[in-house]
C-alpha cells in the first residue's frame, strides 16, 4: 500500500485550525502538544533512517509510538508522569487526523487506544496555617519588590489561582473598590470571578501606586524587577526565595517542596477545612471535573484519622483490656504487678514521660 499522507500535510490545519480555532486550548496546553510531536517525529525519523519531513502518517503506527513511549522511560530517564503527558497529545494529533482522513480510522483507533500509565500519586503538599504565616512574616514591604511580593502572596492565598492566571491577569481585571473583586482566566478560556479579602485589596492598591512598567501601556498586573511583565518562571524562582527565608522561622518548610500551586493547594484544604460544600470549592478553583476536588477531601479525611489517633475510645465498666507497659508510668511497678498476678486495672490512661 502507497502512503499518501505526509505528516507536515496535518501540522498546520492542526495547531491553528483545530488546537486554537475549535478546541481554544490555552498556549501552555499547545506547547505542550508541539513538544510531544517533536520528539515523536525525531524519534520515528531516527529509526527510519529518513528526514522528518518525509514521514508519512503511516509511518507513526501504534508500535512506533509505543517504543516512543518506553524511549521516554528507558533512554530519556522520564517519569510515568512525562510518558502520559506526551501520550496525551499524541492521541490529540491522531484524534484529529481521524476526522480528516477516514481511511486513516483504524490506524489512529489503535494509537488512541495506547493506555496511559498507572503511577503512584504522591501526597499533595500544602501550607498550614503557621507556614503561610511564615511566608508573611519574611516578606520585607520595606524592599525594593516587598510590596509586590506581598500582594502576590495574597492575591495566590485569596484565590487558588493558578500561576497562568496570575500571569494573565491585568489590571482591568481588578476590582478594588469594596467588595474587592477578580476576575480570573482559567483553562479552556472560562473566566470566574473572586472575592478578595480587603487585605488583599489593600496590599494590591499599595503595588498598584508602588508598580512601575518599562512600558506606560503595559496592562499586566505582576510585573518583574525590571518594569517586564512577570513570568511563570519568575514566579516560581520569587516563592523559591521567600520558601527559604520562612523554613528559618518555621522549619517545617524545610521538608516540602514549595511552588505556586503549592499556594493553589493550601487555598483548597483552607476551603474545606473551613466546611464549604465541595461544590462551592470546585467553583471556587475553577475545576472542571469534581473528581480533581475530592482529592483535598481525601488529605482532609487522612489528617481527620491523624486526630482521631491521638485520643482513645471509652471503655466500657467491667471490660477486660490487655494491659501495656507504655500505658503505665513506672515500668518496675508494671513488672512488679505482672510478678504477683496482680490484674486490677488502672482507670485512667497515663503515657509515658
Amino acid at each position: 500500500m502507497n502512503c499518501l499522507h505526509p505528516v507536515a500535510n496535518y501540522m498546520y490545519p492542526y495547531f491553528h485550525h483545530y488546537l486554537i480555532g475549535a478546541r481554544g486550548l490555552s498556549t501552555n496546553t499547545i506547547l505542550a502538544y508541539r513538544d510531544a510531536l517533536k520528539l515523536l517525529l525525531t524519534f520515528t525519523a531516527k529509526h527510519l533512517h529518513k528526514p522528518a519531513d518525509q514521514l508519512k502518517v503511516e509511518d507513526l503506527d501504534d508500535k512506533t509510538v509505543l517504543a516512543f513511549l518506553n524511549d521516554i522511560e528507558t533512554e530519556r530517564g522520564g517519569s510515568i508522569r512525562t510518558r502520559n503527558i506526551r501520550l496525551a497529545g499524541i492521541r490529540t494529533f491522531f484524534r484529529f487526523v481521524g476526522q480528516e482522513e477516514p481511511v486513516l480510522l483504524q490506524q489512529c483507533r489503535k494509537v488512541r487506544q495506547i493506555p496511559t500509565k498507572r503511577f503512584e500519586h504522591k501526597t499533595i503538599d500544602y501550607l498550614d496555617n503557621k507556614e503561610i504565616q511564615a511566608f508573611f512574616d519574611s516578606v520585607d514591604t520595606q524592599s525594593r519588590t516587598g510590596l509586590r511580593d506581598r500582594a502576590l502572596f495574597l492575591l495566590l492565598y485569596n484565590t487558588g489561582a493558578r500561576v497562568q492566571e496570575v500571569v494573565d491577569l491585568t489590571v482591568n481585571d481588578l476590582r478594588l473598590e469594596q467588595p474587592g473583586q477578580v476576575k480570573l482566566l482559567g483553562k479552556g478560556k472560562k473566566q470566574r470571578a473572586c472575592p478578595l479579602w480587603p487585605e488583599t485589596v489593600d496590599a494590591l492598591r499599595d503595588y498598584q501606586e508602588d508598580r512601575s512598567p518599562e512600558d506606560a501601556d503595559n496592562e499586566y498586573v505582576f510585573l518583574n524587577a525590571n518594569g517586564k511583565p512577570i513570568t511563570r518562571f519568575g514566579i516560581r524562582n520569587i516563592i523559591k526565595r521567600y520558601a527559604e527565608k520562612a523554613a528559618v522561622l518555621c522549619p517545617s518548610l524545610k521538608n516540602k517542596s514549595v511552588s505556586p500551586h503549592t499556594f493553589r493547594h493550601s487555598t483548597a484544604m483552607m476551603l474545606i477545612q473551613a466546611g464549604n460544600d465541595i461544590n462551592m470549592v470546585k467553583l471556587w478553583l475553577g475545576h472542571a471535573d469534581i473528581n480533581t476536588t475530592h482529592i483535598y477531601v481525601e488529605i482532609d479525611m487522612e489528617m481527620k484519622r491523624k486526630i482521631l489517633n491521638t485520643g482513645h475510645p471509652p471503655v466500657a465498666n467491667g471490660t477486660k483490656k490487655k494491659l501495656k507497659k507504655w500505658q503505665k508510668p513506672d515500668i518496675l511497678k508494671w513488672l512488679d504487678q505482672l510478678s504477683r498476678g496482680v490484674s486490677k486495672r488502672p482507670n485512667t490512661f497515663c503515657p509515658v514521660k
